[in-house]
């Protein structure tokens, strides 16, 4: 039986593949007639190709259980590729720009000067109750002012096509590894749509991560030691961390792999003895990375890793602090941070947010929260938030109670109509909302992944797209306005 699309019903949503019903837009036209043509028998046989091929390819992910402890899962994913114009694209590539440079101007100013904080801009309340501020950081100016140099701000779609920053993930964000191996399936199950298309290239991440990282070494040499450092296989991402060293070139690393000397440089200990390090891409928490600073209960971390850094000994990326911007009360000031440090107008916008610290927008969200989405400042991989439609009373009290103890940690904001994607359910395709997570890359240069991680929540009218939580993912493709070659 043919896969039959004039049942395919994204509802009110704005679909990233169908213009309306049973008319595919115009970049996706090659795609939409490669499904038509295809029976739900075969549509069924490549999702499992896809996932077998994963299988295979080891790519997983870990979560954790109560009951069971770290669990090891294959990476879910599903075979239809999201497209997005490369016109648009373009857009979207100078708003993250702006928005990355902006953020490490403002990273740098908290550090060192404060000026947005005694001219006005930036509540300084703000800055005393944040938890990611670190006093460790202040008076530092890393290489080439940069804080942030892989920074994932998380897009997404409204109903009538306006593109949204959601997010911004500045502490050690993850998933492009996943990004890269969505890549790799897909070539594997739809060949023949390579044929068709020439999505942009996204295979040449891994050596513009490594140049960035480079860029960053205190030691100017033609080849500086790079190391990834990792909490170890227990951590959620340690595939992306083996995952990325590996295509780096990069020694794959653990705290205890690593030792300070007295001249506060940075040593790997090898079978050939010592060796100085350079540029460590860190993948654990500022609060472990040097029980000499913060946690003296960490064993995750380098002793005296801080010093070295201190020193100019060593770059980290990213750099220790840079969590201060990662937090969903500083993210809606960022609007006013592009304006202040770079006096333009945001290519992209921020969601409409509003910041329960200020009485008359805290009195707003507290009478209509039943219509609302409401966010800790502070966690992340969608926990600790509230759907309110979708939340009973019982929890929207709950949240009403925690607004009026701790109005500063919460923000909320409407409930979107996030976009969707034709997504394979059982031997057919459903629409299911989607968002997208690019990834930047500032050093000396800067540059933005061509797409990114498109995470999709696989539950029908479910919005949370983490993979912790049931999501699942997607190919990315930038590709011609007009679909083709």
């Amino acid at each position: 039986m043919r896969i039959d699309l004039t049942q395919y019903n994204p509802g009110d949503f704005y679909d990233e593949t169908m213009a309306s019903k049973n008319r595919a837009r115009n970049y996706s036209k090659e795609l939409v007639k490669l499904f038509r043509k295809m029976d739900e028998e075969e549509l069924s046989a490549r999702q499992s190709a896809a996932e077998l091929a994963i299988k295979e390819m080891g790519i997983t992910f870990t979560v954790y259980s109560e009951s069971e402890g770290a669990i090891d899962r294959n990476w879910p994913f599903d075979i239809v590729p999201r497209m997005i114009p490369k016109s648009e694209w373009d857009n979207i590539e100078a708003g993250l720009k702006q928005r990355v440079k902006a953020l490490n101007l403002f990273i740098n100013d908290l550090y060192n000067e404060q000026k947005i904080i005694s001219d006005g801009v930036f509540p300084a309340e703000i800055l005393a109750d944040s938890k990611n501020f670190r006093e460790q950081c202040v008076g530092i100016t890393p290489e080439h002012g940069i804080w942030a140099h892989i920074c994932g701000s998380d897009l997404v779609r409204d109903a009538d096509g306006t593109v949204y920053v959601l997010e911004d993930n500045l502490r050690v964000p993850s998933g492009v590894s996943y990004m890269l191996e969505n890549r790799e399936v897909t070539k594997r199950i739809f060949p023949e749509l390579f044929e068709t298309y020439a999505p942009l290239p996204i295979d040449d991440y891994p050596t513009e991560l490594h140049d960035m990282l480079a860029s960053i070494s205190p030691r100017k040499v033609k080849r500086p030691e790079v190391v990834v450092l990792t909490p170890g296989i227990y951590n959620s991402a340690y595939f992306e961390h083996a995952y990325l060293a590996h295509q780096i070139g990069a020694e794959l690393v653990e705290g205890r792999d690593l030792f300070v000397d007295k001249d506060d440089c940075v040593y790997m200990r090898t079978v050939a003895g010592p060796k100085k390090v350079d540029v460590i891409y860190r993948r654990i928490d500022d609060e472990f990375i040097d029980p000499e600073v913060f946690n003296k209960d960490s064993t995750l971390g380098v002793p005296g890793l801080m010093r070295a850094w201190k020193a100019n000994n060593v770059g980290l990326a990213n750099a220790p602090g840079a969590g201060v911007a990662d937090d969903k009360v500083v993210y809606a000031f960022v609007p006013d941070m592009i304006r202040y440090y770079l006096n333009e107008e945001p290519i992209i916008p921020n969601v409409p947010t509003y910041r329960c610290m200020y009485k008359d927008e805290r009195e707003y969200v507290l009478a209509n929260l039943d219509k609302l989405v409401v966010k800790p400042a502070n966690e992340s991989g969608g926990y600790g938030m509230m759907i309110g439609p979708k939340a009973p009373k019982s929890e929207r009290d709950t949240f009403a109670a925690l607004i009026r103890k701790h109005p500063r940690n919460y923000i909320a904001q409407p409930t979107l109509g996030i976009s969707t994607v034709p997504t394979v359910i059982g031997k057919t395709l459903e629409p299911r909302h989607v968002d997208l997570r690019p990834f930047v890359l500032s050093g000396k240069q800067t540059s933005v992944t061509t797409g990114g991680l498109t995470r999709v929540a696989l539950r029908k009218g479910s919005l949370v797209v983490n993979s912790s939580q049931g999501g699942g993912s997607k190919d990315t493709w930038i590709v011609t306005d007009a679909g083709g070659n």
